[in-house]
Protein backbone atom coordinates (compact mmCIF):
# COMPACT_ATOMS: atom_id res chain seq x y z
CA UNK A 1 0.00 0.00 0.00
CA UNK A 2 1.37 3.72 -0.59
CA UNK A 3 2.26 5.19 1.76
CA UNK A 4 0.81 9.16 1.78
CA UNK A 5 4.21 10.85 1.43
CA UNK A 6 5.67 8.35 -0.72
CA UNK A 7 7.71 10.18 -3.40
CA UNK A 8 7.37 13.49 -1.67
CA UNK A 9 10.22 15.96 -0.92
CA UNK A 10 9.26 18.49 2.17
CA UNK A 11 10.82 21.67 3.49
CA UNK A 12 9.78 22.44 6.95
CA UNK A 13 10.58 25.54 8.43
CA UNK A 14 10.91 26.39 12.25
CA UNK A 15 11.90 22.04 11.75
CA UNK A 16 14.19 21.95 14.67
CA UNK A 17 11.02 22.99 16.94
CA UNK A 18 8.30 20.75 18.46
CA UNK A 19 5.62 20.93 15.85
CA UNK A 20 8.34 20.94 13.05
CA UNK A 21 10.44 18.05 14.02
CA UNK A 22 7.38 15.99 14.74
CA UNK A 23 6.26 16.80 11.22
CA UNK A 24 9.32 15.75 9.59
CA UNK A 25 9.13 12.27 11.69
CA UNK A 26 5.28 11.52 10.64
CA UNK A 27 6.51 12.28 6.78
CA UNK A 28 9.31 9.70 7.55
CA UNK A 29 6.80 7.25 8.70
CA UNK A 30 4.72 8.18 5.87
CA UNK A 31 7.20 7.46 3.12
CA UNK A 32 8.26 10.70 2.83
CA UNK A 33 11.18 10.71 -0.36
CA UNK A 34 13.18 13.57 1.29
CA UNK A 35 12.77 16.17 3.81
CA UNK A 36 14.55 19.44 4.33
CA UNK A 37 14.65 21.24 7.57
CA UNK A 38 14.87 24.92 8.30
CA UNK A 39 15.59 26.88 11.34
CA UNK A 40 17.55 30.08 13.06
CA UNK A 41 20.58 27.92 15.05
CA UNK A 42 23.08 25.42 13.22
CA UNK A 43 23.35 23.50 16.48
CA UNK A 44 19.79 22.47 17.16
CA UNK A 45 19.14 21.74 13.83
CA UNK A 46 21.87 19.19 13.47
CA UNK A 47 20.83 17.64 17.13
CA UNK A 48 17.08 17.38 15.78
CA UNK A 49 18.02 15.98 12.30
CA UNK A 50 20.26 12.87 14.43
CA UNK A 51 17.12 12.40 16.41
CA UNK A 52 15.25 11.40 12.79
CA UNK A 53 14.81 7.82 12.28
CA UNK A 54 16.35 6.40 9.14
CA UNK A 55 14.37 6.02 5.89
CA UNK A 56 14.12 9.33 4.13
CA UNK A 57 17.32 11.36 3.00
CA UNK A 58 17.41 14.38 5.36
CA UNK A 59 19.05 17.74 4.78
CA UNK A 60 18.85 21.22 6.57
CA UNK A 61 19.70 25.00 6.47
CA UNK A 62 20.46 27.01 9.29
CA UNK A 63 18.90 30.20 7.90
CA UNK A 64 16.66 33.16 9.53
CA UNK A 65 13.54 32.89 7.98
CA UNK A 66 12.79 36.65 7.85
CA UNK A 67 15.40 37.41 6.04
CA UNK A 68 15.11 37.44 1.98
CA UNK A 69 18.71 36.27 0.77
CA UNK A 70 18.44 33.35 3.58
CA UNK A 71 15.51 32.34 2.39
CA UNK A 72 16.56 32.61 -1.09
CA UNK A 73 19.59 29.70 0.72
CA UNK A 74 17.52 27.60 2.05
CA UNK A 75 15.25 27.34 -0.98
CA UNK A 76 18.16 26.64 -3.70
CA UNK A 77 19.92 24.46 -1.18
CA UNK A 78 16.48 22.23 -0.65
CA UNK A 79 16.40 22.02 -4.62
CA UNK A 80 20.06 21.35 -4.81
CA UNK A 81 19.82 18.35 -2.03
CA UNK A 82 16.30 16.97 -3.41
CA UNK A 83 15.54 17.79 -7.03
CA UNK A 84 12.22 19.44 -6.61
CA UNK A 85 9.88 20.68 -3.57
CA UNK A 86 6.17 19.26 -3.56
CA UNK A 87 5.31 20.18 0.23
CA UNK A 88 6.31 23.41 1.62
CA UNK A 89 5.52 23.75 5.76
CA UNK A 90 6.03 27.00 6.58
CA UNK A 91 6.14 26.61 10.38
CA UNK A 92 8.66 28.86 12.09
CA UNK A 93 7.28 30.98 14.56
CA UNK A 94 7.61 33.08 18.05
CA UNK A 95 6.04 34.17 20.53
CA UNK A 96 7.52 37.44 21.54
CA UNK A 97 6.57 38.55 25.16
CA UNK A 98 3.20 39.19 27.19
CA UNK A 99 2.87 42.92 27.82
CA UNK A 100 0.31 45.32 27.30
CA UNK A 101 0.38 47.31 24.12
CA UNK A 102 1.59 50.23 25.76
CA UNK A 103 4.91 48.35 27.38
CA UNK A 104 5.43 46.33 23.83
CA UNK A 105 9.26 47.21 22.50
CA UNK A 106 8.74 47.99 18.95
CA UNK A 107 11.22 46.96 17.89
CA UNK A 108 10.01 43.42 19.72
CA UNK A 109 6.96 44.15 17.50
CA UNK A 110 8.64 44.21 14.55
CA UNK A 111 10.59 40.82 15.03
CA UNK A 112 7.49 39.02 15.66
CA UNK A 113 5.79 40.41 12.38
CA UNK A 114 9.03 39.55 10.53
CA UNK A 115 9.30 35.97 11.84
CA UNK A 116 5.62 34.94 11.88
CA UNK A 117 4.27 36.84 8.93
CA UNK A 118 7.26 38.11 6.31
CA UNK A 119 8.69 34.84 6.74
CA UNK A 120 5.03 33.10 4.86
CA UNK A 121 5.45 35.88 1.94
CA UNK A 122 9.13 35.24 1.75
CA UNK A 123 9.10 31.16 1.79
CA UNK A 124 6.24 31.31 -1.23
CA UNK A 125 8.02 34.12 -3.12
CA UNK A 126 11.24 32.06 -3.37
CA UNK A 127 9.36 28.41 -3.77
CA UNK A 128 6.41 29.38 -5.90
CA UNK A 129 8.68 29.25 -8.89
CA UNK A 130 9.95 25.58 -7.93
CA UNK A 131 6.27 24.19 -7.14
CA UNK A 132 5.12 25.87 -10.59
CA UNK A 133 7.89 23.79 -12.61
CA UNK A 134 7.06 20.72 -10.51
CA UNK A 135 3.36 20.75 -11.60
CA UNK A 136 1.78 21.99 -8.38
CA UNK A 137 2.08 21.04 -4.75
CA UNK A 138 0.76 21.61 -0.84
CA UNK A 139 1.72 24.63 1.29
CA UNK A 140 1.09 24.23 4.84
CA UNK A 141 1.01 27.55 6.90
CA UNK A 142 0.81 27.37 11.03
CA UNK A 143 -1.16 29.80 12.51
CA UNK A 144 -3.05 29.31 15.94
CA UNK A 145 -6.78 30.15 17.40
CA UNK A 146 -4.78 33.79 18.55
CA UNK A 147 -5.63 34.11 14.59
CA UNK A 148 -9.31 34.09 15.26
CA UNK A 149 -9.68 35.91 18.52
CA UNK A 150 -8.12 38.42 20.49
CA UNK A 151 -6.31 37.56 23.38
CA UNK A 152 -4.96 40.64 26.02
CA UNK A 153 -1.18 41.42 26.43
CA UNK A 154 -0.08 39.05 23.40
CA UNK A 155 -0.68 42.11 20.70
CA UNK A 156 2.34 41.06 18.35
CA UNK A 157 1.32 37.37 18.06
CA UNK A 158 -2.50 37.85 18.15
CA UNK A 159 -1.78 40.18 15.02
CA UNK A 160 0.59 38.08 13.33
CA UNK A 161 -1.61 35.43 13.27
CA UNK A 162 -4.40 36.91 11.94
CA UNK A 163 -2.34 38.00 9.24
CA UNK A 164 -1.20 34.58 8.17
CA UNK A 165 -5.39 34.27 7.48
CA UNK A 166 -4.91 37.21 4.76
CA UNK A 167 -1.99 35.75 3.08
CA UNK A 168 -3.15 32.15 3.08
CA UNK A 169 -6.17 33.07 1.14
CA UNK A 170 -4.75 35.03 -1.37
CA UNK A 171 -2.08 32.90 -2.31
CA UNK A 172 -4.46 30.37 -2.62
CA UNK A 173 -6.81 31.88 -4.67
CA UNK A 174 -3.77 33.74 -6.72
CA UNK A 175 -1.93 30.03 -7.24
CA UNK A 176 -5.03 27.57 -7.84
CA UNK A 177 -4.13 27.66 -11.58
CA UNK A 178 -0.64 26.32 -10.87
CA UNK A 179 -2.25 23.10 -9.10
CA UNK A 180 -0.90 24.78 -5.91
CA UNK A 181 -2.68 24.31 -2.39
CA UNK A 182 -1.90 26.69 0.08
CA UNK A 183 -4.03 26.18 3.77
CA UNK A 184 -3.73 27.02 7.47
CA UNK A 185 -3.27 25.27 10.53
CA UNK A 186 -4.87 26.68 13.72
CA UNK A 187 -4.03 25.36 16.79
CA UNK A 188 -5.09 26.00 20.59
CA UNK A 189 -2.23 25.65 22.98
CA UNK A 190 0.24 23.30 21.95
CA UNK A 191 2.28 21.36 24.94
CA UNK A 192 6.08 22.69 24.51
CA UNK A 193 8.67 25.17 24.92
CA UNK A 194 6.52 28.12 23.28
CA UNK A 195 3.47 27.45 25.75
CA UNK A 196 5.82 27.24 28.60
CA UNK A 197 7.05 30.63 27.95
CA UNK A 198 3.30 31.86 27.45
CA UNK A 199 2.38 30.62 30.62
CA UNK A 200 5.45 31.91 32.38
CA UNK A 201 4.37 35.64 30.85
CA UNK A 202 1.20 35.64 31.72
CA UNK A 203 1.84 34.49 35.26
CA UNK A 204 5.87 34.08 36.45
CA UNK A 205 6.65 31.22 38.47
CA UNK A 206 2.64 30.18 38.00
CA UNK A 207 2.92 28.61 34.72
CA UNK A 208 1.20 25.43 36.21
CA UNK A 209 -1.76 27.39 37.45
CA UNK A 210 -1.81 29.12 33.69
CA UNK A 211 -1.72 25.93 32.28
CA UNK A 212 -4.69 24.25 34.01
CA UNK A 213 -6.96 27.29 33.48
CA UNK A 214 -6.09 27.10 29.86
CA UNK A 215 -6.94 23.74 30.30
CA UNK A 216 -9.93 24.38 31.76
CA UNK A 217 -11.18 26.52 28.79
CA UNK A 218 -10.46 23.84 25.98
CA UNK A 219 -13.88 21.31 25.60
CA UNK A 220 -11.71 18.42 25.28
CA UNK A 221 -9.36 19.32 28.48
CA UNK A 222 -6.05 19.10 27.58
CA UNK A 223 -3.44 21.08 25.14
CA UNK A 224 -2.37 19.24 22.06
CA UNK A 225 0.05 17.35 21.12
CA UNK A 226 2.93 18.33 18.59
CA UNK A 227 1.81 14.65 16.82
CA UNK A 228 -1.98 16.15 16.66
CA UNK A 229 -0.77 19.37 14.89
CA UNK A 230 1.57 16.77 12.43
CA UNK A 231 -0.91 14.70 11.98
CA UNK A 232 -3.13 17.70 10.73
CA UNK A 233 -0.27 18.62 8.60
CA UNK A 234 0.54 15.62 6.80
CA UNK A 235 -3.04 15.46 5.77
CA UNK A 236 -2.98 18.72 3.90
CA UNK A 237 0.52 17.42 2.51
CA UNK A 238 -1.35 14.36 1.18
CA UNK A 239 -2.97 13.96 -1.65
CA UNK A 240 -5.98 13.01 0.65
CA UNK A 241 -6.57 17.10 0.92
CA UNK A 242 -6.11 17.25 -3.15
CA UNK A 243 -9.42 19.62 -2.90
CA UNK A 244 -8.60 21.36 0.00
CA UNK A 245 -7.39 25.09 -0.44
CA UNK A 246 -7.64 28.43 1.16
CA UNK A 247 -9.11 26.60 3.82
CA UNK A 248 -8.12 26.89 7.64
CA UNK A 249 -7.81 23.19 9.82
CA UNK A 250 -8.67 24.16 13.59
CA UNK A 251 -6.64 22.23 15.97
CA UNK A 252 -8.44 23.29 18.89
CA UNK A 253 -9.77 20.62 21.24
CA UNK A 254 -13.10 22.06 20.22
CA UNK A 255 -12.74 25.84 21.88
CA UNK A 256 -13.35 28.04 18.84
CA UNK A 257 -16.62 26.35 19.09
CA UNK A 258 -17.59 28.54 21.84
Amino acid sequence: MKKRMQDKVALITGGAGGIGLETAVLFIEEGAQGIHLVDLDEATLKEAVASLPQGSKVTWSAADVSLNADVERYTREAIAAHGKIDVLFLNAGIEGKVMPITEYPEELFDKVMAVNVKSIFLGLKHAIPHLRENGGGSVMITSSVAGWRGTPNVSAYVTSKHATLGIMKSAALELAADGIRVNSIHPSPVDNRMMRSLEDGFAPGKGDEVKAGFEQMIPLGRYATNREIAEAALFLASDESRFLTGTSITVDGGLNAK
